[in-house]
């Protein structure tokens, strides 16, 4: 790979507003040199409709889920049918971002028949509207299956999470010449195959920025620098919900788990010292009726 400097972006204050109708992924390809996308993982029906009022272009319910939602060591285990579980919940509280799943460890590898039952119950019973799948070289008859079937796909190359193992760990993809051309390659042959648009994760940002110069559908970015048509984050990362990793490229915007800690902690004593609940979380009982039942019970006690 030649070096050269990063190509320029086009400038951003002009770009089109968000549309308030649905998204779907004829937007998001639309948004490639126009504006950047934003793009946030949910897990279920709350957070999700948080997010979605925000304006959130697109909501991942990532196979993270295992390790976010059920406090797993990775993603390997998430099945399908977990998937379809969580999907729904964020499908009925969505109505403008573009909702995409993850397609889970060996539902799709395995062959273009298996990935089209995996991703039509993720879109039948899931409500989704478009999945994500890791991988390019061996996939890429799965993913034209796909496209093919009328499901859009998003691309997914670099830090592959369900490759951890033959990656040998949580490591930045990409760094010599020759890694960064295979990505290249795969990131073009993923375009196409009819991938809509890609998540780049943990990639040295000039590899990033010369893979979204050259497709023309959008990159977008997890630890990939600047240079990407959008960017995504775990929901519960960028919150500050949990603890459990602090990947390098992850910004806090907010510290809930302070807050939630803080919180409950005060319920506690609250609840210990009898300051709660107060009269004003109570329920009254008008005065005759209160001394019908404790006529009722001196009626009875007398019986």
């Amino acid at each position: 790979m030649s070096v050269h400097p990063s190509p320029e972006r086009p400038a951003t204050t002009d770009a089109p507003a968000r549309p308030r109708r649905p998204v779907g992924t004829l937007d998001v390809r639309a948004a490639k040199g126009a504006r950047r996308i934003a793009m946030l993982t949910a897990y279920d029906a709350p957070t999700a409709a948080l997010v979605d009022a925000c304006d959130i272009d697109i909501i991942l319910v990532g196979d993270s889920l295992g390790m976010v939602m059920l406090g797993r060591d990775d993603t390997l285990s998430v099945t399908v049918d977990e998937m379809v579980h969580h999907c729904r919940a964020v499908t009925g509280s969505v109505s403008r971002a573009l909702v995409v799943a993850d397609m889970p460890f060996l539902s799709y590898e395995t062959s273009p028949a298996d990935a089209l039952r995996s991703a039509g119950r993720l879109f039948r019973e899931g409500g989704v509207r478009a999945v994500k799948l890791e991988g390019a070289g061996p996939y890429l008859p799965q993913i034209r299956a796909l496209v093919d079937a009328g499901i859009p796909v998003m691309g997914h190359i670099g830090l592959t999470p369900q490759r951890v193992a033959q990656l040998g760990g949580f490591r930045v993809q990409g760094k010599t010449a020759d890694a960064a051309r295979r990505l290249l390659d795969d990131a073009l042959a993923l375009e196409q195959a009819g991938c809509f648009s890609m998540v780049l994760e943990c990639v040295p940002s000039p590899v990033a920025a010369r893979i979204t110069a050259a497709l023309t559908i959008p990159t977008i970015g997890i630890g990939a620098g600047p240079d990407c048509d959008g960017q995504v984050l775990v929901l519960h990362d960028m919150l500050g919900l949990q603890d459990r990793i602090a990947p390098r490229f992850v910004k806090r915007y907010a510290n809930l788990a302070g807050q939630v800690t803080a919180a409950v902690t005060a319920y506690k004593e609250e609840v210990e010292n009898g300051a709660f609940p107060g009269p004003e979380h109570g329920f009254a009982m008008s005065d005759e009726e209160l001394r019908q039942l404790d006529a009722d019970g001196d009626g009875q006690r007398k019986g």
